[in-house]
């Protein structure tokens, strides 16, 4: 059993995870509810602690890695303008997804209509954090002190320090190679971290499962079944025509290969609910599974996790329809032309602030002048919801990524078409940690 056990792909392995502790976390749900031995022990003890190591070891990795394959990327380059061509496409195509995003779901939620003769009235009030205005975000985003920047996890700050540093050490030449040697061989051994972290996945996430279908409440979700579904609905459409569409018209490559190899990232995305936790899950998808060289990947992506939320742009689109709807308030046509262009500013505007779906979603009512405790209509849904964003979000910073890449001329075109390219790398053999190339088994072919 054990050795068919290792013979699995990751991808079966963590999808076997998940559904493990998605159907224990239901039964123990049903049969054991307020059981102080299963609840104390299995749910509050066990699965939460290995769901919690398992986070805590991803978000571990993420400023390290961002930070080393981030001055690798900048140091090797030739010609430090191909910086700002690569930051304006980026940006630009990170803003039209999030614009495609929530048109798409306006008009789906107008065709439907998932609030239409609800008459819902909402006694709790939500509270929203307050944003900070854009002239703010940009001035955060360079950091007085690079060190509190990454012991806060501040990943815009650690991004522009990053590229400030690695190109400092590409213009120092020469006395500097030691530098570019020593952060190559330090990116190196984080993608490897990533590939360890990767082999406890399974666990993990049956961990996080395990506990959030114990905890959740599946009776909101039924009295808010059209509005979820909704909102899935038009998640799914965004990867199918946003994505693909965009991959096949501006890069030829064949989407059908794309999907495939996002599985991994987009199962850990699911799991975790946290774009910044899924950052290393990303970059190795990206590079060793799609070819993307890591200039271009160590760039979009960390920037992708911090500004490109479509699957929360779409939630938006969605719950402004919906709670105009429930409250029988009518949104002119230039009301849904505002709410598209405060959404899609707002997801840079609102990068790195706590509860950034409620908060931007809170601006976006205020903005049309809807009630803000229409969101306390969709909260129960949102938890269930939001994993399913976060995976939707790290497809996008994905697909950005190989277009940008390609256009770039940095995307390795037979890796992207070897639907097996990077699964070596994904496994461990921990009785042969460190096995020399000398001593590497030799394979026939």
């Amino acid at each position: 059993m054990m050795k068919r056990w290792s013979q699995l792909s990751l991808t079966a392995k963590v999808l076997i995870g998940m559904v493990a502790g998605l159907l224990m976390g239901l039964l123990f749900r049903n049969l054991f509810t307020g059981h102080p031995l299963i609840e104390d022990y299995l749910i509050n003890g066990l699965f939460h602690m290995t769901g919690q190591i398992f986070l805590t070891v991803l978000k571990m990795i993420v400023v390290p890695l961002v930070f080393t394959s981030i001055v690798c990327g900048t140091c090797s380059l030739k010609d430090i303008t191909i910086l700002g061509r690569l930051g304006g496409m980026t940006l630009a195509l990170y803003l039209l997804t999030t614009a495609i995003a929530i048109s798409l779901a306006m008009s789906v939620a107008l065709l439907i209509g998932p609030g239409k003769g609800a008459n819902l009235e909402s006694a709790a009030n939500f509270v929203a954090g307050e944003a900070p205005s854009l002239v703010d975000v940009l001035i955060g985003m360079f950091p007085s002190n690079p060190i509190s920047a990454m012991a806060s996890g501040n990943t815009l700050q650690i991004i522009v320090f990053s590229i400030l540093f690695g190109i400092a050490i590409a213009a120092a030449g020469k006395p500097a190679q030691p530098l570019v040697k020593l952060f190559s061989a330090l990116n190196e051994a984080m993608l490897k971290l990533v590939t360890l972290i990767m082999n406890l996945a399974p666990y993990g996430v049956m961990g996080l499962m395990g506990k959030l279908f114990y905890s959740i409440d599946l009776s909101a979700i039924f009295s808010l079944v059209e509005y979820f579904f909704v909102v899935l609905g038009v998640l799914i459409l965004q990867v199918l025509i946003t994505y693909c569409g965009l991959l096949k018209l501006l890069t030829g490559l064949n989407p059908r290969i794309f999907l495939k190899k996002m599985r991994d990232a987009f199962m850990f995305a699911f799991s975790t609910a946290s774009s910044n936790a899924t950052i290393p899950v990303t970059l190795e998808t990206v590079t060793r599974r799609m070819g993307a060289c890591n200039q271009v990947s160590s760039f979009t992506v960390p920037l992708g996790s911090t500004i490109n939320m479509d699957g929360t742009a779409i939630m938006q689109g969605v719950a402004t329809v919906f709670i105009a709807q429930a409250f029988g308030i009518h949104l002119a046509f230039n009301d849904y032309m505002m709410v598209i262009v405060t959404a899609t500013l707002a997801s840079i505007g609102t990068a790195g602030v706590p509860g950034v779906g409620l908060v931007m979603l809170a601006m976006v009512l205020q903005q049309v002048g809807l009630p803000l405790e229409g969101i306390a209509l969709i909260m129960g849904v949102d938890r269930l919801l939001d994993m399913v964003r976060t995976a939707v979000n790290i497809t996008g910073d994905s697909a950005v990524t190989c277009i940008v890449a390609k256009q770039q001329g940095g995307l390795n075109t037979d890796i992207y078409n070897d639907i097996h390219a990077g699964e070596r790398e994904e496994h461990i053999d921990f009785h042969k940690i460190n096995i020399g190339e000398q001593d590497r088994p030799v394979t026939n072919h």
